[in-house]
C-alpha cells in the first residue's frame, strides 16, 4: 500500500528489486498514484494489483494495473471497516502473497492469515484491542505492525512493547518496525 504517508520514507534509489505492488483500496494513505508512478519509473515491469476502484484511480494517471489474481497471489475477504459519517467505505481486498504474507488493508474483519501478518494497529475505524485479539485468534508466526501513524513516537513505543510481550507469550513474534527501515523475516 504505497500511500501518501509513505512518500517521504520510500528510498526508491536504494531498492534493488520490486516484483509486485499491492493496493488494498483507494484511500490516499494506501494509494498514492505519484508514488506508484515513481516506483514504476525504476521498475517498469512491476506487477500492480488492486480492486477495481484502485485500477480506475491509477488509470487516470496513465498507470496500468490489474484487479485479477496472478501467480503467487490470492485475494481474501477483508472488507474495509465502516467509516460512518467520517468517510465513504471503499471496496477493498486482502492479499496473501507467496503463501507466506497476508495484508488485510484497513480491516479487523478477516479470519485467515499466512505465517506473516501485516496487522493494522489503530485507526478511526478500528481498535487496538481488536488488533491484538485478531493476532491471538489467528496465530500467525510473525506480526508486522502497520497503520500506526496515528500514534506519536512515545505511544508507538509503548504499544509495541505491550504487543511484543503479549504476543511472545502466545508464540507469535512481533516485529517492531522503524519508519523507513526494511523488515526482513527469516522463515
Amino acid at each position: 500500500d504505497p500511500g501518501i504517508y509513505s512518500e517521504p520514507y520510500v528510498d526508491i534509489d536504494s531498492l534493488e528489486y520490486l516484483d509486485d505492488i499491492f493496493l488494498t483500496h483507494v484511500h490516499e494513505d494506501h494509494c498514492s498514484p505519484d508514488l506508484v508512478a515513481k516506483l514504476l519509473q525504476k521498475f517498469p515491469d512491476v506487477r500492480i494489483t488492486g480492486p477495481p476502484q484502485v485500477v480506475a484511480c491509477l488509470e487516470q494517471d496513465g498507470i496500468l494495473s490489474s484487479d485479477q489474481e496472478h501467480e503467487g497471489v490470492k485475494f481474501f475477504h477483508s472488507p474495509h471497516e465502516a467509516g460512518g459519517i467520517l468517510f465513504e467505505t471503499p471496496e477493498q481486498r486482502g492479499y496473501h502473497y507467496l503463501k507466506t504474507f497476508s495484508h488485510p488493508g484497513d480491516s479487523h474483519s478477516f479470519d485467515e492469515t499466512m505465517a506473516i501478518l501485516a496487522l493494522p494497529m489503530t485507526a478511526p475505524w478500528g481498535r487496538t484491542v481488536r488488533a491484538l485479539e485478531l493476532a491471538v485468534e489467528l496465530k500467525p508466526d510473525f506480526v508486522i505492525p502497520i497503520h500506526d501513524w496515528h500514534w506519536n513516537d512515545k505511544a508507538r513505543d509503548g504499544m509495541y512493547e505491550r504487543f511484543e510481550d503479549i504476543l511472545n507469550r502466545e508464540g507469535i513474534q512481533f516485529l517492531a518496525v522503524e519508519i523507513g527501515e526494511p523488515v526482513v523475516v527469516e522463515i
